[in-house]
């Protein structure tokens, strides 16, 4: 922190990126927009299958669709500035847009920890309490669940960030990251800082423990209940309906703890970016691949769109 009366406050930052890698920018963004593209219409599609199939209507499908939904928003948050200026080479943007940028991604980033808390407690009941499912993960409680992840994940980054936009920036003004992240903001101010800090504390054990807390809970439950299966097969099938949503929760939780919680020194702060990347690009791209590839009922369901579509018989024709 440093005394900014003397100082002209600033009005944008620099967004470094891969300032490291010039000459491999147009690789780069070609890259990512094939990320992106592929991000965007794989999540997209299983909204449009989760809506339009009737078999799909069910509180597991209802979580997925609105993961989905989530996934593509928060890319979207992301991935446009990114790609503009892997393109143009303009690495500014102002201190309004950074904050913005900072409230979208960080609101559906929490939102994702419970929509995941609440796919896993759907499982632990469809797995741990079959005979009671149908009873206690009804359409209702369901859409409540939704409901309240949104709201839950949106109003922690508000109040974060109404205290974060109180800050002054006057000193340094570049940030050595893609996107506009709440930590080298906080560096970066002149203000005092020891509020934001605190609430960013308090914020994160309040809104974001509790979710990933009980999507451990549930995991550890559903697990030793598989264990007690005494049949194989059984104890496969068991497994598989919630391996899809297991592999995406471990690629979400384990890059973002490992980027948080990994020392900030230098020597490291490439291998942030590069995990930072895992959970802003490659999780969004992962979750159809994973639900689409491993499940039956989804590859049934895109079958049966092709086939109204009429691809199939032009495949077939071909």
């Amino acid at each position: 922190m440093a005394d900014c009366r003397n100082q002209t406050v600033i009005t944008e930052f620099f967004l470094l990126g891969f300032g490291d890698l010039p000459d491999l920018r147009m690789l780069l963004f070609l890259m990512f927009l094939v990320f992106y593209m592929a991000t965007v219409v794989g999540n997209t599609l299983i909204v449009v299958l989760v809506v339009a199939d009737q078999n799909l209507h069910s509180p597991m499908y209802f979580f997925l669709g609105n993961l989905s939904c989530v996934e593509t928003c928060y890319t979207s948050a992301i991935m446009p500035r990114m790609l503009a200026s892997l393109l143009t080479g303009d690495k500014t943007i102002s201190v309004s847009g950074c904050i913005i940028q900072l409230y979208f991604f960080g609101s559906l980033a929490a939102t994702e920890c419970y929509l995941l808390a609440a796919m896993s407690y759907d499982r632990y009941l469809a797995i741990c309490k079959p005979l009671h499912y149908l009873t206690l993960m009804n359409i209702r409680f369901s859409f409540q669940l939704a409901a309240g992840s949104w709201l839950n994940g949106f109003l922690a980054i508000t109040i974060f960030v109404l205290s974060l936009s109180q800050l002054i920036f006057c000193g340094p003004n570049e940030i050595d990251y893609f996107y506009c992240d709440p930590l080298p903001l906080i560096e970066l101010s002149c203000s005092d800082t020891h509020q934001v800090i605190l609430a960013d504390f308090i914020l994160a054990c309040v809104f974001t423990l509790p979710p990933f807390l009980l999507t451990l809970t549930s995991y550890m439950c559903i697990i030793a209940t598989i264990l007690r299966i005494p049949s194989t097969t059984s104890r496969q099938k068991a497994f598989s309906t919630c391996s899809a949503h297991l592999i995406v929760v471990t690629i979400f939780y384990g890059t973002l703890m490992i980027v948080y919680m990994l020392p900030k020194h230098d020597t490291l702060r490439d291998l942030n970016k590069v995990f930072s990347l895992c959970y802003m690009v490659l999780t969004p791209l992962v979750n159809p691949l994973v639900y689409s590839l491993r499940n039956r009922e989804v590859k049934e369901a895109l079958r049966k769109a092709f086939s109204k579509c009429g691809f199939c018989k032009n495949v077939q024709r071909l």
